[in-house]
Parts: structure tokens; C-alpha cells; sequence
């Protein structure tokens, strides 16, 4: 194989073109992440409160709802816990054993989020079962006012987290702005039922719209369950056409050829990318690996790039194992 330069699109290359605007970028980052920290604290410090509350009435008043309710807010507490942790982690600077950093624990945040939140599903259904089979009496003022309770307290949790639009592509705070929206309109359902319930005096109506919140978290849990499983083993990210990318690679001046091209999610935020540029001209210089890191950045959104140069040398052919990524 011949020497093989190679670019980063958070490497040295990049490094030296914008020393001089690093420390107003770190600095904003930092304050980003302070609010996003406060905004997550007050999120789960309500949610949490909520949630004991909840279980509590849920249990005094008998209603199935409420407790289905209860369930899957703190199944969302749990996720926040996670997507937190997750966020705080991929700050953590590369390693030696870590070169990369902490940042793929976004992604294992996100897969454990949807996971929880099926789990949950799984036992509201169950005792929905039951209880639709033997209803038991419940006090349908307490549910519709712990429910409205929980209408402002997830709409003001969604606003918060809503707010950080620094954050807005991350995976993680994605899908708890979508959690506490989702909660704000079940909390609404579960108020319109036990109004229901005190006109009419239809017990399995708790039970039933306990099923329904069931049918809304796996409608909305699936999307995440599958983009981060895709994060996870490694898949090029949604909004990423590989094929445009190497269409866009190959037509560069002086490119012969691209092989082994893998684009993939470092975190919930990050894309790599790393590919074989075949260039019977030579080595095109730095200024050309920065300007080609630089298109594939604001183009794509790829922020890290590792370009490897070759000649397309006859006598020392690049050998790896076959890819089937693009």
C-alpha cells in the first residue's frame, strides 16, 4: 500500500484553520451544555415528583389509568436519567484507551430508552388485561386532577427541553422533547376519561384508555427503538445518502477512484467517515484534504473525515477485506 496521507475533519488540518475562533466555540458550547444540564435537572426533579404522586392517587382512587400513566412516566424519568448521563459522557476528552472519547454511550442511552419503555408496555398491558376482565371502582375526580397536573407538568418539561436548540439533532434530547409531549397529550386522554368515567359510569373505560396509552408509547417508541439500533451496529445515519457521498468523493479533481468507504454514527450528534481515494497524480496537498474535510462538513454533516490517498500503484495494491457498505 503506498504512504497515505490522510485528513480529520476534527484533526490538525481543521485545528490550525480555526485556532482563533476555539475558545468563543468552546466557551458557547459550554454554556449549552450548563442549560441543557439545568434543563434536564428540572425535567426529572417534576417528572419524578410526578410520578410518586401519580402512583399514589393511581393506588388510592383504583384507577388503572393513572397507574399506566404513572408507569410510563417513569419509564421517561429513567430515560431523561439516561440521556443525561449519556450527554455528560460524551464530554468526557479522548483517551488512550478511549480515542474516540465516551461518545457512543449516547447511542447506548438511546437504544436503553426505547427498550425501558417497551418493558413498561408490556406490564400496563397485562394489568389492563386483568382489570377490563374484573373492573373495580375508582374516583374519577382524582384521576382527571392528577392527570391535568400532569399536563402542565410534561408541557413545561417539553418547553425546557425544547428550548436548547444547540442541541437539536441530538438523538437523546430528541426523543425527550417527543416523550414529554406524548405525556402532556396521554395525561389530556387520561383526564378526558375519567370525565367520561364520571358521566357514564363505565368502569372499563379506565382499563381500556390504559391500553390506548400502551398502543401510543409503542407507536412512538418503535422509531427510536430502530434509529438507534441502526446507531448501534453501525448504520450510515438517516439524512446521509452514501451513494451521493461517493458520487460527490469521486468526481473531486484528480480522483480515479473510491474504495472502502464507511460513513457511521460516532454519537447521537457525530458522523465519521473514512475512505480510499485513488489519485494516479499524487498526493494532493494539504490545502486540497482540508477543502475536500471541510465539503464534506457543511454538505453532509460530517464532521469527522479520514481520507487515505493512494497512486493506484500496480505493484503495491490496497488488500483489505471487502466492504459492502456502499
Amino acid at each position: 500500500m503506498a504512504d497515505a496521507p490522510h485528513a480529520h475533519g476534527l484533526g490538525h488540518h481543521q485545528h490550525h484553520h480555526h485556532d482563533h475562533g476555539s475558545h468563543d466555540h468552546d466557551h458557547h458550547d459550554h454554556r449549552a451544555g450548563r442549560q441543557l444540564d439545568a434543563a434536564f435537572a428540572v425535567a426529572t426533579a417534576l417528572n419524578l415528583a410526578f410520578v410518586a404522586i401519580e402512583g399514589i392517587f393511581g393506588f388510592l382512587s383504583h384507577s388503572m389509568a393513572l397507574l399506566a400513566d404513572a408507569g410510563h412516566n417513569f419509564s421517561d424519568v429513567l430515560g431523561l436519567v439516561a440521556a443525561w448521563a449519556a450527554m455528560m459522557l460524551t464530554r468526557r476528552r479522548p483517551s488512550a484507551r478511549y480515542t474516540y472519547g465516551l461518545r457512543s454511550s449516547s447511542i447506548l442511552a438511546a437504544l436503553l430508552n426505547a427498550i425501558i419503555l417497551l418493558i413498561a408496555v408490556g406490564g400496563i398491558v397485562v394489568e389492563a388485561g386483568q382489570r377490563i376482565a374484573s373492573p373495580e371502582p375508582i374516583n374519577a375526580v382524582i384521576i382527571m386532577i392528577v392527570a391535568g397536573a400532569g399536563v402542565v407538568i410534561n408541557s413545561l418539561s417539553a418547553v425546557l427541553l425544547g428550548h436548547n436548540h444547540g442541541h437539536q439533532h441530538d438523538l437523546n434530547v430528541k426523543s425527550a422533547f417527543a416523550h414529554m409531549v406524548s405525556d402532556a397529550l396521554v395525561s389530556l386522554g387520561v383526564v378526558a376519561s375519567g370525565a367520561v368515567i364520571l358521566w357514564t359510569g363505565w368502569l372499563w373505560f379506565d382499563p381500556l384508555i390504559s391500553i390506548v396509552i400502551a398502543a401510543v408509547i409503542v407507536i412512538g417508541t418503535w422509531r427510536l427503538l430502530r434509529h438507534s439500533l441502526d446507531m448501534a451496529l453501525q448504520a450510515v445515519p438517516p439524512g446521509i445518502d452514501a451513494e451521493e457521498v461517493r458520487t460527490h468523493l469521486a468526481h473531486l479533481p484528480g480522483v480515479a477512484a473510491v474504495h472502502d468507504l464507511h460513513i457511521w454514527p460516532m454519537s447521537t450528534t457525530t458522523t465519521a467517515l473514512t475512505c480510499h481515494l485513488v489519485m494516479p497524480g499524487g498526493h494532493p496537498g494539504d490545502a486540497m484534504l482540508k477543502q475536500i474535510v471541510d465539503e464534506l462538513q457543511q454538505r453532509f454533516a460530517i464532521e469527522h473525515a479520514t481520507i487515505q490517498v493512494e497512486t493506484g500503484d500496480p505493484a503495491h495494491p490496497c488488500v483489505l477485506v471487502p466492504d459492502h457498505v456502499v
